[in-house]
């Protein structure tokens, strides 16, 4: 066997120690680059961007409410007494001036017929002191003493008084009836049988027009300064969520109301397309446009960024992100229009700014 001189054996395990330390270095090396590709995937997949476009920008207000009928009305008996005739229920189509239910009218007929008889009894009083105690005399005035004169005027008195009488009975007659003054559908039937002794409070009918459906809700007093009629306006009504309804802005209360958190608001009535599904009392959203700016550079809320010197986004360049001074016009809830600082196409971050390399 070959004998090998210490110096080889040396050298031998040298060489072998610098093998192993190369494949330290190298594995070291591939670490360092695996962990800076890790860092670069982690930024990538955590910061969101977005592009820079044109497009129509369109700002809203929006609120909530609920649907109901500009026209409708509440009718009730001015008295008390039996109801005898109860012409309509609940879901009825009705005419303007149709009878829809009546009172017990032989109470009210047989005062008119005693106020008649009392007109007629003091007509001929009249006719008798008049032409046969005093001659026709023409009118108190020409009468020939004084007494005569107030005798005669007494008698014109009760004779207007009588006649006051009959009209009064008259009306209280036709109040025994009640008609509506608006066509719609009756919604509200308080005593849908007759037979029985009401009152007014006990009785109530209620009648809406259809074709008169708004939607209302209640707008903030800020926001109520922008909205005017006619503005246009889109209904998401909850029993139909997938199917909004256009509409526009047909009032505006005078008279601000408080909330119920407190708020000042003005309800704001939005006439819709009549439809046979909708009815009265369903809950939605609406959506009034205030505002409509086309061809407008446009990018999302969340990109903008403020500090003390006012507002910037961070713009992708390449592989990094750089702040870029922006000057902003309009805003709405999801948008925002860039005056200047942006182009089209640009890409602005809108999520993840901590994750991004400084």
């Amino acid at each position: 066997m070959e004998e090998v001189s210490l110096s080889e054996h040396t050298m031998t395990r040298r060489r072998i120690a610098v093998l192993a330390l190369a494949g330290v270095l190298a594995a070291g090396g591939g670490g360092i680059a695996y962990t800076k590709q890790q860092q670069t995937t982690k930024t990538a997949s955590t910061v969101q961007i977005a592009v820079v476009k044109r497009a129509t920008f369109i700002k809203t207000i929006a609120s909530s409410g609920k649907t109901k009928a500009a026209r409708a009305v509440e009718l009730k008996f001015q008295t008390s007494g039996k109801l005898t005739w109860v012409g309509v229920k609940e879901g009825d189509q009705v005419s303007a001036y149709q009878a829809i239910a009546s009172l017990d009218r032989r109470e009210v007929q047989k005062n008119l017929e005693k106020a008649l008889r009392d007109y007629s009894s003091e007509r001929n009083d009249f006719e008798e002191t008049w032409r046969v105690t005093y001659k026709g005399t023409k009118n108190p005035d020409s009468a020939l003493t004084d007494t005569v004169k107030r005798i005669l005027e007494k008698n014109q008195w009760d004779l207007e008084k009588a006649i006051l009488d009959v009209e009064l009975k008259h009306l209280s007659l036709e109040y025994s009836t009640l008609v509506t003054p608006i066509a719609g559908i009756v919604t509200r039937v308080d005593t849908p049988i007759a037979g029985v002794n009401i009152t007014p409070a006990t009785a109530v009918f209620e009648v809406v027009d259809p074709d008169s459906l708004v939607f209302e809700a209640s707008v903030d007093e800020v926001d109520a300064a922008n909205i005017a009629i006619g503005k246009m306006a889109t209904v998401t009504l909850d029993a139909f969520s997938d199917s909004p309804f256009p509409g526009s802005v047909s009032n505006i209360a005078f008279a601000a109301k408080t909330s119920s958190g407190g708020a000042t608001v003005f309800p704001v009535e939005i006439a819709i397309a009549t439809s046979s599904a909708i009815r009265i009392g369903m809950n939605g959203d609406v959506a009034i446009i205030t505002q409509t700016q086309e061809d407008a550079l446009v990018i999302p809320t969340e990109a903008v960024r403020e500090n003390g010197k006012g507002s910037f986004v961070y713009k992708k360049e390449g592989k990094t992100y750089k702040k870029a001074a922006v000057e902003l016009g309009a805003r709405s809830d999801g948008e925002v229009v860039v005056m200047s600082g942006l182009t089209e196409g640009d890409e602005v971050v809108i999520k993840g700014f901590t994750n991004l390399s400084k």
